[in-house]
């Protein structure tokens, strides 16, 4: 719900804001394309994470151009932009910094100093995350909930905005270890970046094997984002979306007494509150990518699954079944009923 202040603005002042906003998006999606060829829909959720507020995870084989993708995202933003190759041999200390003893040449005196990691930047491209241990892993932990880090017991503020754009490969692979339940559920979705059609695919050889090189602009700043940030969250929201998008979410637990059979038999564990809080954020930020100043039933069902699925976490009887957590979903939004006049 708006707050007073918030409705106390005219009309043309939101209409400008609303205008600008749709602007900026265009023209990220413009610089982007000079270097990536199809994906739109990955695009599209990235640049709602973006204007929410939350980080992504994106999932993809190599060669796929996760990390060019994320990169390019970055120059169109104008932020500082910082990037960590995730390793076995990775330690906590080399995402968060540390502290070194530094000694006053003209005195004498050793002191502490802190020396900032590459977590301090407003854009954190973590490469291959599932390719480090869970502890180095969980140490961006208290940076993508509560903006900070904190080392030897000093707490420091990170810039803001913040984003965690983090790439790894299917668990399946060799030398991979699967991201820890509480980090996960930190992401605001999990994006598959699949192969490209055949045709995009010859677009791309046809970009990349020449000697043309784009020139990616940065088309906002930082401070703009900010307020992107804080007119998504006035996009309002119908109380029976709101309450179906909860009971969509209640019913991925076994638990909750109203799960389908399926559910039941195949989900060890179904998604936090978290998860229906980012469903109703990035569903306004689609309806106001969508020229609509409310947010809509397609918007949930739209981004329902980036956002749910990897907060599902499936037993052995789906392994089993070869039944992976999207066709839960898919089966999930079939059996739970859209709420009147939607």
């Amino acid at each position: 719900m708006a707050t007073p202040a918030e409705t106390n603005q005219t009309s043309a002042e939101l209409q400008k804001r609303i205008d600008r906003f749709q602007a900026v998006r265009e023209g990220i999606l413009a610089q982007v394309r000079q270097v990536i060829v199809g994906q739109e829909d990955v695009l599209d959720q990235i640049l709602i994470a973006l204007f929410v507020g939350g980080h992504c995870l994106i999932t993809g084989l190599p060669g796929t151009a996760k990390t060019l993708m994320v990169r390019t995202v970055a120059q169109t933003l104008g932020l500082l932009f910082k990037r960590i190759q995730f390793t076995p041999d990775l330690m906590p200390s080399d995402i968060t910094g540390t502290d070194i003893i530094e000694e006053d040449p003209t005195t004498g005196h050793r002191r502490w100093t802190f020396v900032p990691g590459p977590i301090f930047g407003n854009i954190l491209l973590a490469d291959e995350i599932n390719r480090t241990p869970p502890k180095t892993q969980s140490a961006l932990l208290e940076a993508m909930q509560e903006l900070s880090c904190t080392v030897r017991g000093n707490q420091y503020t990170l810039p803001a905005p913040f984003f965690v754009l983090a790439t790894q490969n299917p668990i399946e692979l060799e030398g991979t270890y699967p991201l820890p339940e509480a980090q996960l559920d930190r992401f605001l979705f999990n994006i598959v970046l699949d192969y490209l059609s055949a045709e995009d695919e010859v677009k791309v050889v046809d970009l990349t094997t020449t000697t043309k090189v784009a020139h990616v602009q940065a088309v906002t700043s930082a401070q703009e984002i900010l307020d992107f940030q804080q007119l998504v969250r006035m996009v309002p929201v119908a109380e029976s979306l709101a309450a179906y998008v909860v009971k969509l979410v209640r019913a991925t637990r076994h638990t909750s007494g109203i799960a389908p059979d399926f559910i039941t038999k195949y989900v060890n564990y179904g998604a936090s509150v978290r998860a229906a809080q980012f469903i109703i954020l990035a569903s306004k930020a689609r309806a106001l990518t969508r020229h609509r100043y409310h947010v809509a039933y397609e918007d949930v069902a739209a981004l329902a699954i980036p956002v749910l699925r990897h907060r599902v976490l499936l037993n052995f009887h789906a392994e089993s079944d070869r039944i992976d957590s999207d066709e839960i979903l898919r089966r999930l939004l079939a059996s739970v009923p859209p709420p009147q006049g939607a």
